[in-house]
């Protein structure tokens, strides 16, 4: 007979969202690499114009949200943080995120495109991208004037990044809204 592992949360990692204190998403990612514990935090790099010059400055791209990779121990650990203000929970326990949904806003991060941050959920027809850097990426069709764009939505933390692409993009139907 063999044995039955009840307590399979222990052995895995998850992705866990933290809430920073305002403007210290940075000193939460120093403070997390301090105490080893794995961290993803989305930063893209705007230009900022000021009356003498203009400057490129790196920021979050979701302000006050920072992730964490591990187990119960390590959430806990980094919720004690200066920088930490709490977790965020849903349904009265510790939210967590899932890997492709990470694993899109890494892509979209990483490929340079122009964002925007849409706070609430978009309603529109879900996809799946079939060619293009942006293959197998799945999210919310948005159109804005002559612009198509895709946003992909992290619906627990009531947040969608929009990236705007041409029309060469070949996309699969995955469940239309009415």
């Amino acid at each position: 007979m063999s044995e039955i592992n009840l307590n399979t949360d222990i052995d895995n990692k998850y992705w866990f969202v933290l809430y920073t204190k305002p403007r210290q998403e940075f000193k939460a990612a120093i403070q997390l690499e301090a105490n080893q514990i794995e961290y993803y935090m989305p930063v893209i790099t705007r230009l900022s114009k000021w009356s003498d010059r203009h400057k490129k400055i790196k920021e979050p791209l979701l302000k006050s949200y920072i992730f964490v990779k591990g187990e119960e121990r390590e959430r806990a650990a980094a919720v004690e943080l200066p920088s930490i203000v709490r977790s965020v929970y849903y349904c009265g326990r510790p939210a967590k995120i899932h890997d492709y949904e990470i694993e899109n806003l890494k892509f979209f991060v990483k490929e340079g495109h122009d964002y925007i941050v849409q706070e609430g959920l978009i309603k529109g027809t879900a996809v799946k991208i079939n060619n293009g850097p942006f293959k197998d990426v799945t999210g919310i069709v948005v159109n804005d004037l002559n612009k198509r764009g895709i946003a992909v939505s992290i619906e627990l933390l009531n947040r969608t990044v929009i990236v705007y692409f041409s029309n060469q993009y070949e996309v699969k139907i995955l469940k239309e809204i009415i």
